[in-house]
């Protein structure tokens, strides 16, 4: 079975979960490094030319949205190939809420992506909902948007969804070499079933296209600049709609950076990943140690990782519900290395299976049939645009010896974050050349990078990167905390940092420090703003 959960995988309204007609680009890199005159940039001109005559018509939103008045829904297209912006082209869904406060005293739309690749953001509007983001919702329209391939925007699928989340599943540590051929098989076979569901345009489906994307619903919005929060994923592609477009950046919020080398994207990111989400997955278990009045697993980490084991075995014997095996075991506790507020509940989970109930952990790890069909679109989403993005290793060797090696040291997540990717080792469409994120200084008005400095989904060291490729911007650490989106994770010095940026414009001169939030109280657990999860999580891969 697939993964469905990796870059941006819970990113959530808590994390942000955050002229009619454009100048050509400035000088930047495409998909094979050229300059930006190329076709595909004088594309984008004239698709935002259009977009900007026509702009937006926003009316009742689609049952198929599940979205609360007064949110309202639009389209706006953009060409497959921005080669040939005269050919086909592909209607993006938006939403949209207005600004709440006086004419006067609005700034123009936030736009938001919250990751993946395979996220919608087309929640984002209820932001406005929130009580942190009630100034930032006077002062702008809260903008979002399914990208190109997500949701009802020209929508891919690799596979059968009743397949996608079939259970229960298997997740070894250390996997056989049976069940490695068994894994390559099912690799190669969603491979083959993306590039025949989707055909000749599934090169079309990558990250230098959602930046192109960006531009023309810019335009189509009526904006000069564009104001821009991107989570996790969300943050590469806004960085390389920085690099090519730099004349048309408003304010712009990267929150859990990924790391844009180009020598990075992807394989690389996807070994550092699973080596963070070890460290996160020992943060928990200290967690639930310190906490062993309430759940009775353990005084120390080491002892907390037996009582999983023994529900990990228990699962893999009997599963729980007859769903609930060691593949959708390992995806619930996956999101407890996203978030510490599902701490709590995960520890109770485990807890309560150990005493003989199995409710809880059936209720937290059972795969979700109504939501098969979205999460198999994610996962596909995910697969099209991390595959055509950038080369990967052919030779299935390459991967074995690599995640054989870093399993020894970080088991909890390697193998599974191997099989999410394998795909790319088989793919057919063509594969990029990452571009080469950067801006001069002075290029670029200020802009802001959140971290924090333990996530596992983004590891820290990919922001301090970004940093230092986008001249001017600034930092914001919150240390000794390492939850995914740090907008959202409950920091008043975040918040305040944010607002102050989208508000007034003001960022730290280089870089900012924020001690972290509060741990969870297991007795209380906090509430939390995240008002939807965009992917079920189905299995235990991670994502941006």
């Amino acid at each position: 079975m697939r993964a469905v959960a990796k870059y941006g995988a819970l990113a959530t309204l808590g994390s942000v979960v955050l002229s009619a007609l454009v100048a050509a680009p400035a000088d930047g890199a495409d998909a094979t490094g050229a300059h930006a005159t190329t076709g595909a940039a004088r594309g984008v001109v004239r698709a935002a030319q259009r977009a900007a005559t026509t702009g937006i018509t926003f009316g009742a939103c689609p049952e198929a949205e599940r979205l609360p008045d007064p949110i309202v829904c639009g389209t706006v297209e953009v060409p497959l190939d921005y080669a040939e912006p005269d050919g086909r082209t592909i209607s993006l869904t938006v939403s949209r809420v207005p600004a709440s406060g006086s004419p006067e005293r609005r700034q123009g739309a936030l736009v938001f992506n919250p990751g993946g690749p395979g996220a919608s953001g087309m929640y984002f509007p209820m932001a406005a909902e929130v009580p942190h983001w009630k100034r930032i919702a006077e002062a702008y329209d809260l903008i979002g948007y399914a990208p190109r391939g997500v949701g009802r925007s020209a929508p891919l699928s690799c596979e059968d969804p009743a397949d996608f989340v079939k259970a229960p599943t298997q997740s070894p540590v250390h996997p056989s070499e049976s069940y490695k051929r068994e894994r390559i098989a099912e690799a190669k076979a969603h491979a083959q079933g993306c590039a025949r569901a989707a055909g000749p345009a599934l090169r079309h489906y990558n990250s230098l296209n959602n930046a192109r994307d960006l531009d023309v619903l810019r335009a189509a919005l009526g904006e000069q600049k564009l104001t821009f929060m991107g989570a996790s994923y969300g943050t590469y592609f806004g960085a390389l709609y920085a690099t090519l477009f730099p004349s048309h950046v408003g304010r712009m919020v990267f929150d859990s950076a990924v790391n844009p080398a180009p020598e990075q994207v992807w394989y690389r990111n996807n070994l550092d990943q699973s080596v963070a989400f070890e460290r996160r997955w020992e943060d928990f278990r200290t967690w639930v140690a310190k906490h062993d009045a309430t759940y009775h697993l353990g005084t120390n980490a080491e002892e907390v990782r037996q009582s999983y084991e023994k529900v990990r075995a228990g699962v893999a014997h009997k599963p729980a519900g007859g769903k609930v095996g060691p593949g959708q075991l390992q995806a619930a506790m996956l999101g407890a290395g996203y978030y510490d507020d599902y701490w709590p509940t995960r520890a109770s989970a485990l807890s309560e299976y150990l005493k003989g109930n199995p409710r809880p952990l059936i209720a937290q790890a059972a795969p979700r049939p109504a939501g098969a069909a979205e999460s198999e679109n994610a996962n596909a989403v995910y697969s099209a645009v991390e595959c055509n993005d950038a080369p990967w290793p052919t030779d299935f060797a390459v991967w074995d010896r690599d995640n054989t090696a870093l399993a020894q040291r970080a088991p909890f997540e390697t193998w599974d974050n191997a099989w999410m990717n394998l795909p790319c080792a088989y793919w057919s469409a063509p594969r990029q050349r990452p571009a080469d994120v950067r801006a001069r200084p002075g290029q670029l008005p200020p802009t802001l990078i959140l971290a924090a400095e333990r996530d596992a989904a983004t590891p820290y060291e990919g922001a301090v990167e970004l940093h230092k490729r986008l001249a001017g911007s600034a930092l914001v650490t919150e240390r000794d905390a390492g939850t995914h989106g740090v907008a959202g994770g409950g920091n008043a010095c975040v918040t305040a940092i944010v607002e102050d940026y989208l508000l007034r414009g003001r960022a730290p001169a280089r870089s900012a420090e924020c001690a972290p939030h509060a741990e969870p109280d297991p007795t209380s657990p906090r509430p939390t703003d995240r008002l939807v999860d965009p992917h079920g999580r189905h299995s235990p891969g991670a994502r941006f």
